[in-house]
């Protein structure tokens, strides 16, 4: 019976040993499914090899490849931990995270060496270190590293001592597969604490809502160190007996060039990397026919955005909306839903409930249809806890009917169909003079401007009506005046006048989590907001 991560794994490759299962082009790399179960199995032993035991955690801070993949099914072939970092951290957060799961073995690589450098001081628990040098490592017998840090070992040196034979240890359906930190569009991060079976059921629940079968072809861009790639994407492919590309990281020439060298028939991405994805194809000659679905999360998808995907890629795509705490998915929004429900995060996922209540309220507290509440789920994937933080489980979590209800801080409604719309994080609510105003609304005007690539509103403390609204805004141009934005939003049905932003904020980037998110609270804390144009 599969009721594990590693069972999954080895399922597949007793089904299909001869399948392609990973592909990462950085190395050279491509292992069948059976040459993929046994490189998982020999890291397993070698990490079993340095100490590593049931409910250890093994900490990641790394880009995609292949040592990631590999490191995430031995840690769960072996009962260990497993804690992927954004690869992206200063050495503060990561000496938090690191120090908060109590880690003992962490592995990096040459980009995030000053980050783990930096933090390792002050980290009591870690044991290990090992290090992934750059593409030209070989696999398998040990390799040449040119600049192995002092404190570290060769990551594909211990991998090549561990033994291809499964591990002997016994892993249950109910022991924590991972911890996975969110990112937080809030404040610090949190661990997230899931069991196998979360996942299991969380891969399964994936395929059915997708369609991908074994004959599928995913590329892996955006980050695996985040749920939405690694649980909706990588392991409902390897469950299944699907071949995954994975890049390094994010670029869309050569994610254009991957798809037609591969054959790639899925690919993930939020909307942002669709729409830089539409910046460059027209300008390079590449067959991308072969791609069947594309998913997308984070947030929905612009309608001018999708319909140019539509045109340049394929017409068929699929959403999901959720959050790290419930797997990710919790909706799924299908192709034939993406027109005719366009705005929408679609219906509840297989085998979840999802109600809309009053916010901070108990879960029977129900609106009405079309009233606006705060979004809840029970479901299979839910997590067990968030690590090391028992009020703040307490209040995410609570049981009520039988059920454990997961409160997701996130403002929506449900239309006559039952389709769910999300508006806002009750925490981006702008109260201005008394009224609510949700920014999503003002974005959505805002992204209909030709030259609007991406927006973000929040509100600005004003003495007179409390709050004011203001818009962050990155342009293809490089800066639209303000003033044409405020009359595109004037001509516009979609806003009352008292929801128009008074400031405009021209910023190169927005910042984001990995799932893609806009992270407003980091916006409202800028001290360099004065010099916005206001109008």
């Amino acid at each position: 019976m599969v009721t594990t991560i590693g069972d999954t794994l080895e399922q597949s490759a007793d089904k299909y040993p001869d399948r392609a299962a990973v592909v990462y082009p950085r190395r050279g790399q491509r292992w069948t499914f059976a040459e993929f179960d046994a490189e998982v199995n020999r890291l397993a032993d070698a990490l079993a090899d340095l100490g590593v035991e049931r409910g250890d955690r093994v900490s990641t801070v790394l880009y995609n490849g292949s040592e990631l993949v590999l490191t995430v099914y031995a840690c769960a072939k072996l009962g260990a931990v497993f804690n992927p970092l954004n690869y992206r951290l200063p050495a503060g957060e990561v000496e938090f995270i690191l120090g908060d799961a109590e880690s003992s073995v962490v592995v990096f690589e040459a980009a995030t060496r000053e980050a783990v450098a930096g933090a390792r001081p002050d980290l009591e628990t870690v044991e290990e270190y090992l290090y992934v040098d750059g593409p030209a490592a070989p696999t398998g017998e040990g390799s040449e590293t040119t600049d192995l840090p002092e404190f570290a070992d060769d990551f594909y040196d211990v991998l090549a001592t561990g033994s291809t034979d499964p591990p002997s240890a016994t892993v249950s359906e109910d022991d924590v597969y991972a911890f996975i930190y969110t990112s937080g569009t809030t404040g610090r991060p949190k661990g997230v604490v899931h069991e196998h079976r979360d996942m299991v059921e969380h891969s399964l629940i994936c395929l059915a809502e997708s369609g991908i079968d074994k004959n599928a072809v995913g590329l892996s861009v955006l980050p695996l160190y985040h749920c939405a790639e690694l649980h909706a994407n990588l392991f409902p492919r390897v469950q299944v007996g699907a071949t995954s590309i994975i890049h390094h990281e994010f670029d869309p020439v050569a994610t254009l060039r991957a798809i037609e060298e591969y054959g790639v028939t899925q690919l993930f991405c939020a909307p942002t990397a669709w729409n830089a994805l539409l910046q460059v194809v027209p300008d390079l000659d590449v067959d991308v026919s072969s791609l069947e679905i594309g998913f997308y999360g984070a947030a929905p998808m612009p309608r001018r955005v999708l319909d140019g995907c539509m045109e340049h890629f394929t017409e068929d795509y699929l959403q999901a909306y959720g959050m790290t705490e419930i797997g990710p998915c919790g909706t799924f929004q299908h192709p034939d839903e993406q027109l005719s429900k366009q705005g929408s995060a679609g219906l509840p996922a297989l085998g979840h409930d999802m109600r809309i209540v009053r916010p901070n309220r108990a879960p029977d507290e129900v609106v009405e249809r079309g009233e606006v509440g705060e979004i809840l789920f029970s479901g299979p994937c839910t997590m067990r806890e968030y690590w090391n933080r028992p009020d703040a489980t307490a209040e995410s979590l609570r049981e009520a009917e039988g059920k454990t209800w997961y409160y997701t801080g996130d403002l929506g409604y449900r239309d006559e169909d039952g389709y769910l719309f999300v508006v806002d994080r009750k925490d981006d609510m702008i109260l201005s003079g008394g009224e609510n105003i949700y920014p999503t609304e003002v974005e959505d005007v805002l992204f209909s401007h030709d030259d609007v690539v991406e927006a973000a509103v929040v509100g600005e403390p004003d003495e007179e009506w409390g709050e004011r609204v203001v818009a962050y805004v990155v342009t293809a141009s490089g800066g639209e005046p303000a003033e044409a934005l405020d009359a595109h939003v004037r001509a516009s049905d979609g806003v009352a006048d008292f929801k128009r932003p008074r400031t405009y904020y021209f910023v190169d980037e927005l910042p984001k989590n990995p799932s893609g998110k806009v992270q407003k609270f980091r916006l409202r804390d800028d001290e360099a907001a004065a010099s916005g144009e206001t109008v």
